[in-house]
Formats: structure tokens, C-alpha cells, sequence
């Protein structure tokens, strides 16, 4: 598949694209539809198609300059809104041609060193082999009848992956669409093995409705979204799930744990699971693992593990100790698709018994049929949520054969280390407020006025400034920045996922935020305007 372009496919991206006449009559169908299946008379055709889409696409890459054009929605939704989808094209390489009119030119390229926003990477070449095999194969995950051997292949990057988070020989897993979904199935099995020791201590039979109101989770306040989003899809209380504070390095406090945990059990609630973070979005924190596994372990709860982001520790060869206590969880989130280097989507839920996985299995004469258990045929989808799944472990299969684990952790271990001097720029730095040193590749920080923040109208300036700046920049596309919430107030985030990012990139887009912050405090006429932000573009981080 991977060979060079043909000029029968291949469309310049050099020039103005066709023009499409207007009121043309749409392409005479194909006679034979069959002739767009892929099969043994149709490769050749296959072959030659995806060569046009992988050579116009490596032509995207090369030549992107920067990380996004700017384009606004309003500005690109008529284009995508004027295409016809009722009307074929009936040519690859007009809709090649068209493809880039709509997506590539704009699209966001997450390799670009100044792609600094979101928990987005850089994706590894033998990740990219595995898309194009396991897309045209099409094998699907739910049954041993649909896949063959890529449910071996998944189960024994499960098995793995196990052994990285040193898990146990009762460990198993599956395949997830991502880290909201993984943490979703932990937590149903949580509540399902809680349900199940709360009946076994009552005198009667309790329907599932029965003990849903008195299920409690404990998290901490700086962990994801998707716990209290899980928490509602699983019929929990509104309240159901308790914030737990966090210390100065926004890693959840045990002291406080163990508090809510007592308060909990005194007002006869049941501490369903703790959900512990391994790499908080915004600020890369991991929880103090080992104390607050022993204190799951001690009051008898499931402890979840979200280290969607933090996994990435699994293959460093010198940071794994920053997950010490992980073997100690019940359940474990992983995302391959942030710092192992995947294409979206890739990740997974391993757990520490595989037995819990019960919980989600459902017996399907057409599909699964419960004989198939006995005979022990490896059905995926007696572990899984999802029914038909990508073979997705393929990407890890294959990054692992041809890169190993120890390069996809020396990348990781790199774009750490690059936080950590981004760090020191930004602490030195008067034009900037940094929230705290990072554990991982993030950075949250801030553009404050030179005079300092004296009243509640000065805060408000510094926020629209900052938002100003992220906006600004964005619309540029010179760069791209993440931003958040902290305290109440607006901060800028970097996200350093690309080991090719060097600290000039990073000091070049410091300087951009803070020209960006000062133009806006000079328009809008803030307190202390003129130097609203110390030294603005006049000050560069050096």
C-alpha cells in the first residue's frame, strides 16, 4: 500500500483547486457497485486509491507551516454546508481534491511543535501501519469468529500491559474506545461487586434501585470530568460524587480522604470506589497512590485508577516509580492514545481481578452464546461494553514490534523533561503566574499586569486578557494553547505531548501570549494599561 504516488490518483496540492461548474450534472453511477468493495478483483484499486490519500495527506504534513490556520467556523461551515452529499463525484481524485478544500487545509496537525494545547500527539509511524491493516481487514473484536487472531493479539497487549502495572496473574482487561468510556465500565464494576457484599448483609432480596441512593464516590477535585459523568449514566445521586481537596501539588490530600471516607460510614453511606489520578488533565498530578490504596484497603473499597494520561510512566526507563501503588488498584484506565504515541482511539480498562469483568457480560444466542463459555472460545465481548470494536490493539501490536517499549518511553521521558525547563522559564519570567511545578508535560500559568491585581475589577482584566490571548493566537494559527478554570479564575495551559517541541518554540509562543495580553489591556483601557503585562513582546523569555 505504502508506494509512490500515481499520477492517476494523485492530486497537486500546488494552485487553486477546480472549480466545480456550476449546475453540472452528477457522474453517471458506476455499473457495478461491487467495483467500490474491496476484494480479491478490486486491490489493485485499492492499492492505488489509498497511495493517492496517503501521498496527498504526507504532502499536508510536510508542508504545514504551522499548527492550524485559524479558520473560524463561520468561515469554513458554508463550504462543508455547499457540498451536495446526493450528488457523487465518481473520481478519487476529485474527492481528494475536494477533501483538502474542507479538512486538510485547516485541519488541526497535532505534530506541529507549536501544538501545545490539548493531551493530543504526535502519532508513532508503526501506530499508522497498524490504522491502514486493521481498516481494510475489518476484523471486529466482539467474537473469536469475527477476528481470529487479533483476539489473541488484543488479549496479549492486555496481558502486557498487566504486567507493566504489575497488576497480578488474575488481571485481564479490554479494549476501549477511550479514557471516559474505561472509567465508566471501572466504576460499573465497582458498583456491581459493592451491590453484590451490601446484599449478602441484608436480610432480603434489594433491587439495584434500592441501594443505588446510599452508593458514594470519593475523588479528587482536580480529577476528570467523565467520573461524575459516569457516576449519572450509572443511576448514582446527584450528589453521589464527593469532591476531596487538593494540596499545594494538586494531588489529592489522604488525611481528607480518610475523613470523607469515616463521614461517609457515620451517615450510612457506602463508599462505592475512590478514584484516584494518575495525570490530572490540567495539571499532570498523580495522587499519592500507595497512601490511599491503603486506606481503600483498609475500609474495604474499590480503588479506580485514571491514569489515561500518566500511563505513558508504564515504559519510561526512568520515571515508572512514579506509579508506585497502582498495583494495588482494582481498576486501571489506560490511554495508549496520549503518551504512548497512538492514533485516537486506543485505550483500555485492565482490572486486577479478571473475574469482575462479569459484570459486563451479556449472553447473545446470535453472538455469544453462554455454551461458547463453556467451551471456552475467546469472546471479547463478554468483557466489553462496546459489541462490534475495532481491532485497535493492532497500533500497540505494532508500535511494540517495530519501536519497543523502551523508545515509546524515552519519548515520554522527554517531553517531561522539556515541562520541567518550561517551568523554570516561566517562574523566572515577571510577565507570567505559574500554578505549580508539574509532575508530567503540563504547564498552567497565567499573563499578569505588572502592577499587580489590587481589586476585583483587576482580576477581571487579567482574565479577559488571558482570553484574549488564547483566542488571538488561535485565530493567528501561529500556535495553539489550551485554557482553564482555576480558583475562579482564567489561566493558559500548555500540553507537551511532542518530543520535536524545543524551549525556543516554547519562548517564542511566551511572547506571543504576553503581546497578545498587552494589546488587549491597552484597547480595553485596563488599570495600569501600558504596562498591563510586564514588558508585553518587549520582555522576551530568554
Amino acid at each position: 500500500m505504502f508506494l509512490p504516488p500515481t499520477e492517476d490518483v494523485h492530486v497537486s496540492l500546488q494552485g487553486p483547486l477546480p472549480a466545480a461548474p456550476t449546475g453540472a450534472a452528477a457522474p453517471a453511477a458506476h455499473p457495478d457497485p461491487c467495483s467500490h468493495l474491496l476484494g480479491n478483483e478490486t486491490a489493485g484499486d485499492y492499492r492505488r486509491l489509498v497511495t493517492g490519500g496517503v501521498a496527498r495527506v504526507a504532502d499536508a504534513v510536510a508542508r504545514a507551516g504551522r499548527p492550524f490556520t485559524g479558520v473560524s467556523p463561520d468561515e469554513l461551515a458554508p463550504r462543508v454546508g455547499a457540498i451536495d452529499l446526493d450528488r457523487p463525484l465518481g473520481d478519487p481524485a476529485a474527492a481528494l481534491a475536494e477533501l483538502e478544500e474542507v479538512y486538510l487545509r485547516d485541519a488541526v496537525y497535532f505534530h506541529h511543535p507549536r501544538y501545545l494545547a490539548h493531551l493530543n500527539c504526535p502519532v508513532a509511524l508503526p501506530a499508522l501501519l497498524g490504522e491502514a491493516v486493521l481498516s481494510a481487514v475489518n476484523s471486529s473484536l466482539d467474537t473469536w469468529d469475527q477476528s481470529a487472531g487479533g483476539t489473541l493479539m488484543e488479549r496479549h497487549v492486555i496481558d502486557w500491559t498487566a504486567g507493566r502495572l504489575r497488576l497480578g496473574r488474575a488481571a485481564d482487561g479490554v479494549f476501549t474506545s477511550g479514557g471516559t468510556q474505561s472509567n465508566l465500565q471501572g466504576l460499573l464494576l465497582a458498583r456491581e461487586e459493592t451491590c453484590r457484599v451490601l446484599r449478602k448483609n441484608l436480610p432480603g432480596p434489594a433491587p439495584l434501585a434500592a441501594l443505588l441512593p446510599q452508593l458514594r464516590v470519593l475523588t479528587s477535585e482536580d480529577s476528570h470530568f467523565s467520573v461524575r459523568k459516569s457516576a449519572k449514566l450509572l443511576g448514582l445521586a446527584p450528589d453521589s460524587v464527593i469532591p476531596v481537596p487538593s494540596d499545594g501539588d494538586r494531588r489529592m490530600r489522604p488525611d481528607l480522604l480518610a475523613r470523607e471516607i469515616d463521614r461517609c460510614s457515620a451517615a450510612d453511606l457506602t463508599v462505592m470506589a475512590v478514584v484516584a489520578t494518575a495525570g490530572t488533565t490540567d495539571f499532570g498530578a498523580i495522587d499519592p497512590l500507595p497512601a490511599i490504596a491503603a486506606l481503600c484497603e483498609d475500609a474495604g473499597v474499590w480503588m479506580h485508577v485514571d491514569a489515561a494520561y500518566g500511563c505513558g510512566l508504564l515504559a519510561s526507563p526512568t520515571r515508572r516509580h512514579l506509579l508506585d501503588g497502582i498495583e494495588r488498584a482494582s481498576s486501571v484506565t489506560v490511554d495508549y492514545h496520549k503518551s504512548f504515541f497512538q492514533p485516537v482511539s486506543s485505550s483500555a480498562l485492565l482490572v486486577r481481578d479478571g473475574a469482575t469483568l462479569r459484570h459486563a457480560t451479556y449472553y447473545a444466542d446470535y453472538l455469544n452464546p453462554a455454551r461458547s463459555a463453556e467451551r471456552r472460545i475467546p469472546n471479547q465481548v463478554d468483557k466489553s461494553l462496546q459489541t462490534t470494536r475495532r481491532f485497535d490493539a493492532l497500533k500497540m501490536w505494532l508500535t511494540l514490534r517495530i519501536m519497543g517499549a523502551d523508545a515509546v518511553g524515552r519519548l515520554f521521558d522527554e517531553v517531561v523533561d522539556l515541562a520541567a525547563a518550561a517551568w523554570r522559564l516561566l517562574d523566572a519570567d515577571p510577565r507570567f503566574e505559574v500554578v505549580t511545578r508539574p509532575a508530567l508535560s503540563t504547564l498552567v500559568f497565567r499573563c499578569v499586569p505588572s502592577g499587580g491585581e489590587h481589586t476585583e475589577a483587576d482580576r477581571r482584566h487579567t482574565d479577559l486578557a488571558n482570553l484574549h490571548a488564547r483566542e488571538a493566537l488561535a485565530a493567528s494559527g501561529e500556535a495553539l494553547v489550551a485554557g482553564t478554570v482555576v480558583d475562579g479564575r482564567h489561566h493558559l495551559k500548555f500540553t507537551l505531548l511532542n518530543p520535536r517541541t524545543t524551549l525556543d518554540d516554547i519562548r517564542a509562543v511566551l511572547d506571543l501570549l504576553a503581546a497578545h495580553a498587552g494589546d488587549h489591556a491597552t484597547t480595553r483601557g485596563a488599570p495600569g494599561a501600558a504596562t498591563a503585562v510586564a514588558g508585553a513582546a518587549a520582555s522576551p523569555v530568554r
